[in-house]
């Protein structure tokens, strides 16, 4: 029997190829699931919700289904409109800049990339955001 907390191989691959591209990027195994770090601060962070656990991240995503949800850093004024637009994005009680987004089967990775690298950029110091290659925002 496999852990609720454990995220499919696959989505965790997916988001590790967008992650580790990024300078200085770690993965490492976190309190529960999988979490990609820059000089120790944490910029996206995926884990499995299931029969309401964890209870902070199924209060969060306002479920106890099973979900796999992400979450990331967000700069204003993305923040706002992140939190406010609903299913998949919510906003954890946690970290005034954090958003969490359920990754559904429909998810556009092309978004995913671009709020990935966003919030590395939140976090990552000036000399090595410089050196990002940001994805083309959406039209």
């Amino acid at each position: 029997m496999t852990d609720p907390a454990d995220v499919p191989p696959e989505l965790v691959a997916r988001l590790r190829s967008l992650c580790m591209r990024l300078p200085e990027a770690y993965e490492e195994e976190a309190w529960v699931g999988t979490r990609w770090r820059i000089r120790g601060r944490t910029f996206a962070h995926v884990l499995r919700v299931a029969s309401g656990r964890p209870p902070s991240y199924a209060r969060a995503a306002a479920t106890n289904d099973p979900v796999t949800v992400l979450t990331f850093r967000s700069p204003s004024p993305e923040l706002e409109a992140l939190s406010s637009a609903g299913h998949p994005y919510f906003r954890p009680a946690w970290g005034r800049d954090v958003v969490g987004m359920v990754l559904g089967d429909a998810v556009d990775w092309d978004e995913v990339e671009e709020l990935l690298t966003e919030s590395y950029c939140v976090l990552a110091p000036k000399k090595l955001v410089a050196s990002v290659d940001r994805p083309a925002a959406a039209p």
